[in-house]
C-alpha cells in the first residue's frame, strides 16, 4: 500500500565545486545533566538544556550548570524509552512576556498524554514558575514509541509542533495518513496571550470541514523528533 507525505514547503541545499575534508573535534561542554533531549536559547548568553526526565537546566557561556533547575516538573512526566520532556521553544517576545513552551509526555492513560504547555518565568530570570502552566494542546498516545516532540517558532511567528505517529512498525493504526488525528503530523498554530491559540489562515486545511484538523501543516511523518528552519 502506498503512503503519502504532505509537506507544503521545503528547501534543498546543493553544494557546488570541490568538497574539502572537514576536521572535527569533540570538547566537553557540560557535565551531570542526565538525558538531554534538546538545547535552546532565549536570546541571551544562556543555554537551556532539556532533560528527558522533566527538568530544564541553565548552562552559562562558561559551561557552568546552575544548581537549581530552571523548571522541574518531573513528577508529572512519563520519562522512559522515547517518552519524556522532548520539546522546548521560547516565545519570540520572551524578553517582554516571559513565555516559553514545552512538549512532554504527561502522566495519564496506558501510554501517556502528549502535552503542549506554556510556562512563564518568575521574577528571577533563572527560575520559571511551575504553577504558571497553561495547557494549549494534548492528545493521548496509543503506544510508548514514536512520540515525535520537535517544537519550534518559525520566522513567520507561528509555533510548529511535531508529533510522531505513536505506532509500532508499519504504523498499524495508519495515524500519519489520517487528517482527523494530530499523530504523525506537524501542527502550525498561533499562541494567544490568554493561553489559547488560533489557526493561521494560510494553513493547508484552515478551512477544511468535517473531522479534518485545521492545525495540520504537514502529515505522513513517522517520528519527527527534530526540525529546524534555514
Amino acid at each position: 500500500m502506498f503512503r503519502s507525505t504532505f509537506i507544503p514547503l521545503f528547501c534543498t541545499a546543493l553544494a557546488a565545486g570541490a568538497q574539502h575534508p572537514v576536521q572535527l573535534a569533540l570538547e566537553p561542554w557540560a557535565n551531570n545533566l542526565g538525558q538531554i533531549t534538546h538545547v535552546a536559547n532565549c536570546g541571551d548568553d544562556r543555554l537551556f538544556a532539556l532533560s528527558q526526565y522533566g527538568a530544564i537546566f541553565i548552562v552559562t557561556d562558561s559551561m557552568e550548570v546552575a544548581v537549581t533547575p530552571f523548571l522541574n516538573i518531573e513528577t508529572q512526566v512519563v520519562n522512559d524509552g522515547e517518552r519524556g520532556m522532548v520539546g522546548l521553544a521560547f516565545d519570540p517576545d520572551y524578553a517582554e512576556n516571559g513565555y516559553f513552551y514545552v512538549q512532554y509526555m504527561h502522566v495519564g492513560g496506558p501510554y501517556g498524554i502528549s502535552t503542549l504547555s506554556r510556562f512563564t518565568v518568575s521574577e528571577d530570570p533563572d527560575i520559571a514558575d511551575p504553577t504558571s502552566e497553561v495547557v494549549l494542546y494534548s492528545h493521548p498516545q496509543p503506544s510508548a514509541i514514536h512520540q515525535g516532540g520537535a517544537l519550534e517558532f518559525g520566522p513567520d511567528g507561528a509555533l510548529y509542533v511535531a508529533l510522531g505517529d505513536g505506532g509500532w512498525g508499519g504504523d498499524p493504526n495508519n495515524k500519519a495518513q489520517r487528517l482527523d488525528t494530530p499523530l504523525g503530523k506537524v501542527l502550525r498554530i498561533l499562541p494567544e496571550a490568554d493561553g489559547t491559540y488560533s489557526i493561521p489562515t494560510d494553513n493547508p486545511f484552515a478551512t477544511a470541514s468535517g473531522d479534518t484538523l485545521p492545525e495540520i501543516f504537514a502529515y505522513g511523518l513517522r517520528n519527527p523528533f527534530r526540525m529546524s528552519f534555514d
